[in-house]
């Protein structure tokens, strides 16, 4: 397809090209195997991969009521059976599902403009169940009402911003051990791995146990058991777990394996088509309540629904709320760090834009500021603390490498406000094998973690497992990094105490670790204003051509150099790029 690569070259010797460092252009920071139709593919890619989120957000937050009042008296005090409040639900959600799109494309976009990285955003999974299960609670029977958690998750987003501003996050990013950050990256692997597995947004094939934290599924949901188990004669029956992992996960490996490109594509696709059609056993759309409302939603195929009651709800006298509202407000503060911080981190590394010698990433400031003022305008619509998505490392994975990634995904979001119903209805087991694909290409870091010395491998193993199992980011970034400290710790406090005759045998073999980071706290924009330069909004830092000394990092694709292209590719193992 030469017209394919004479687009791509014409695009890469113009302004969009430079802006976004494609190959090929001539910027000194050219992304070696970024091109335009690659990017783009790569944000279609993401998006599918994302596209849950439009129902699975307005579903999750809709179901604390929202702005609705509750008069169901003491026979029904949180109006389960009560019309006019359900009725008044109903609109929630729907205000929840434009609001969820027109967040996820605004953010998104501003990510790939100004960051210039693969990474897209959109109301985070964890921290929007946190915030209706137990702060808002089910139809607002929590500690803190609807309006009062969307303040401060508004106020939330401004502290982001300062603290991203004055570099504290991504010196933070830099500050973390090398094997956690590692450990980060295969951590995610497997965390969305676990969310792959599951009904929600998977396929549907564990369930959270009783006797065992999980068990195996794989039953429709209509044979589940008030427990949420699997009866045992129904394990292993359900046609669209199977539709999911032959279509949507074994055909697309092998599309893969053969370099076919936009094989992740062509698997939700083709996964979506086969499960819309009611009359099978496997459709989205079954003879139900709730399968009546979404095919009905459905076959509205065009349609812009109005915000009405979630915007610009913010209650601003907290003071019957002053504990409450502190306590969700550093809840939401220190996860949203913790979680954001390890995705991006991990998806700018799977991306291959780390620096080596710094550890961190190119528009690292950029990209926290975005994340932090969309945390704001997000909440202004309705939702919940947005962040950086790990489904990005879809995008990733067919190729994405520059912010045209993102911005893609960003106007397939803006789309998806007036194609709501047909987006919306992409099942969840067309995106679950997707998921477990991504996860796997996420384990390659494991082999880079310094198993060698147990004061690295301990830690490391712990924010692996922990990520996992307490279906949080952040609980395992806080268990490694807790144990990293305690360990590390002891093991310096007595050499000290010893004079240095006491120390671990293999002690030598230890990645090296600093609190003196290498660039330091102030972010690059604020030294090159301290030193007098008007342009300091330019970054003149100059190309990395040696290799940070640490262990292990020699293995590292160098930024602009050969190796790189190479480098990107054994990460992805998927395609050759155009």
């Amino acid at each position: 397809m030469g017209w394919v690569h004479n687009f791509n070259a014409v695009v890469a010797k113009s302004a969009v090209g430079r802006w976004f460092q494609l190959d090929g252009s001539g910027h000194p920071r050219e992304r070696k195997g970024s091109y335009f139709f690659t990017e783009l593919r790569a944000g279609l890619a993401g998006f599918f991969a994302m596209a849950y989120i439009i129902a699975v957000n307005s579903s999750i937050i809709s179901d604390t009521g929202g702005p609705c009042v509750c008069n169901g008296g003491p026979d029904d005090p949180l109006c389960d059976a009560n019309d006019d409040y359900l009725l008044c639900v109903a609109e929630v959600k729907r205000d929840l599902v434009t609001a969820t799109a027109a967040i996820s494309a605004l953010s998104s976009f501003c990510m790939g403009l100004f960051a210039n990285l693969p990474v897209s955003l959109a109301p985070g999974m964890g921290l929007n169940a946190y915030f209706a299960s137990t702060v808002v609670g089910h139809h607002g029977s929590g500690s803190v009402p609807y309006s009062v958690a969307l303040t401060a998750t508004f106020v939330e987003g401004w502290v982001f911003f300062a603290l991203a501003l004055f570099g504290m996050r991504q010196w933070l990013a830099r500050a973390i051990p090398r094997s956690i950050k590692l450990a980060t990256s295969v951590g995610i692997g497997l965390f969305l791995t676990l969310i792959g597995f599951t009904y929600s947004e998977g396929l549907g094939l564990l369930v959270g146990a009783q006797d065992t934290p999980l068990e195996l599924a794989g039953c429709p949901s209509s044979a589940l058991l008030d427990s949420g188990l699997c009866p045992d004669s129904a394990k292993m029956r359900n046609p669209a777990m199977w539709i999911g992992i032959f279509c949507g996960g074994v055909l697309t490996v092998l599309l893969m394996m053969y370099r076919v490109k936009g094989a992740i594509i062509a698997g939700i696709l083709l996964v979506s088509i086969i499960s819309w059609p009611r009359t099978t056993s496997f459709t989205y759309f079954p003879y139900t309540p709730v399968g009546d409302d979404a095919f009905d939603f459905f076959r509205k195929v065009v349609d812009f629904h109005k915000i009405t009651k979630t915007l610009t709800v913010q209650r601003w006298d907290i003071s019957d709320y002053g504990g409450q509202f502190g306590l969700a407000f550093i809840t939401f503060l220190y996860v949203d760090i913790l979680d954001c911080t390890g995705t991006l981190y991990s998806m700018a590394r799977f991306a291959n834009v780390i620096d080596p010698v710094t550890e961190d990433f190119e528009g690292s400031t950029l990209a926290y500021m975005v994340d932090a003022i969309s945390i704001s305008v997000g909440s202004l619509l309705g939702c919940s603390p947005v962040t950086a998505f790990i489904e990005s490392g879809a995008g990733i994975s067919e190729g994405g490498r520059t912010g045209l990634t993102s911005m893609t995904t960003g106007i397939c979001f803006f789309i998806s406000i007036f194609f709501a119903p047909i987006f919306a209805s992409i099942p969840p087991w067309a995106t679950g094998c997707v998921l477990v694909l991504v996860g796997s290409m996420m384990m390659m870091a494991v082999t880079e973690i310094n198993w060698r010395y147990l004061g690295d491998a301990i830690p490391a193993f712990v924010t692996i497992c922990a990520m996992p199992f307490t279906y949080s980011i952040a609980n395992g970034l806080i268990g490694g990094i807790c144990l990293y400290i305690t360990l590390n710790g002891v093991v310096w406090l007595i050499e000290k105490a010893s004079g240095g005759r006491i120390v671990p045998p293999n002690k030598a073999e230890k990645d090296p670790w600093t609190w003196r980071i290498r660039g330091g706290v102030l972010p690059p924009w604020m030294k090159r204003l301290f030193k007098g330069k008007t342009d300091f909004w330019h970054d003149d830092t100059p190309i990395t051509e040696s290799t940070s000394d640490v262990p292990g990092e020699e293995k590292m694709p160098k930024p602009n150099s050969e190796d790189s292209a190479k480098g990107h590719s054994k990460t992805v193992a998927l395609h050759d790029q155009q």
